[in-house]
């Protein structure tokens, strides 16, 4: 598994393992799966209500906790300074851990405009040390740039979603001029056009890999964290299956030149739901 250097000093690794949707009655097996497959990387929310089966996988895994890098993260409806503190412990409670290597804000909601006042509960929990890292997910430029003004940490991540047809170049290049390293979700675009696009089948054939190897290499050649989610174990382990192969220059490009700023998710400046 190849490890990407955070700002501070941590090390992420650099493919991990979502459960975005996946039922809590179902992820215990599935990040146990993952787990015994060679995934060293877990992300969950609060609003994914799966944190207890987790948090009881990870403990289940036999594998020793500071060797697993723990993502979770602050649901819209509970932003706010005191309102974060409380969910992070209620996070933790769930997850039955002492701390998590990485705490995200889930949206920014710039409708509310209270990211800034939750980026100041993130920054105590980090210097209390009851998370290792902090950062964003779903941030757009101007919000990134609120907390780097307003801030006294810069965030470690930035998790966005990310694929061939939302190559989000202009969010990449921001994040690496601060030393913010970008994290894909739905890297494998849930699934959908990316998989059969002509350009990624005829490079898949030629690799002898399958469409969604081609995608994650071309996510980790950019120097992006990829967390693909399935609950197939094949499957699980194909995802991993992406460090014994390169993209050429060539390649790369005409992946970059799928892009179409397709989403499949909410986009961040029209976000209300909490």
């Amino acid at each position: 598994m190849q490890q990407v250097t955070l700002n501070n000093g941590l090390q992420m690794p650099q493919l991990g393992y979502g459960v975005f949707k996946v039922p809590e009655e179902e992820v215990y097996q599935a990040v146990l799966e993952a787990l015994h497959a060679g995934y060293r990387s877990i992300d969950t929310a609060m609003i994914y209500e799966n944190e207890a089966g987790v948090g009881r996988a990870l403990r289940d895994s036999g594998i020793p906790r500071d060797e697993i890098f723990l993502t979770t993260k602050v649901w819209n409806a509970d932003q706010g300074y005191a309102e974060t503190l409380a969910a992070f412990e209620t996070s933790v409670t769930k997850l039955g851990v002492d701390y998590v290597d990485l705490y995200l804000i889930h949206w920014p909601m710039p409708n509310d405009n209270r990211y800034v006042e939750t980026w100041q509960a993130l920054e105590e929990l980090y210097k209390q040390g009851k998370t290792k890292a902090i950062g964003v997910s779903n941030f757009h430029i101007p919000h990134l740039k609120r907390i780097l003004e307003e801030g006294t940490i810069v965030p470690v991540v930035n998790q966005i979603e990310l694929h061939p047809f939302l190559n989000q170049e202009e969010i990449r290049l921001f994040c690496k001029e601060h030393g913010i390293v970008v994290e894909a979700w739905s890297p494998l675009m849930k699934g959908r056009d990316a998989l059969t696009d002509p350009v990624i089948t005829q490079i898949a054939a030629s690799k002898n890999k399958t469409p969604a190897q081609v995608i994650l290499r071309w996510h980790l050649q950019h120097d992006v964290i990829a967390i693909p989610k399935s609950v197939t174990p094949s499957r699980i382990r194909e995802n991993l299956a992406v460090f014994d192969f390169e993209l050429s220059a060539d390649e790369m490009q005409q992946i970059d030149a799928l892009n179409q700023n397709q989403r499949t998710g909410s986009n961040p400046d029209e976000m209300h739901k909490k």
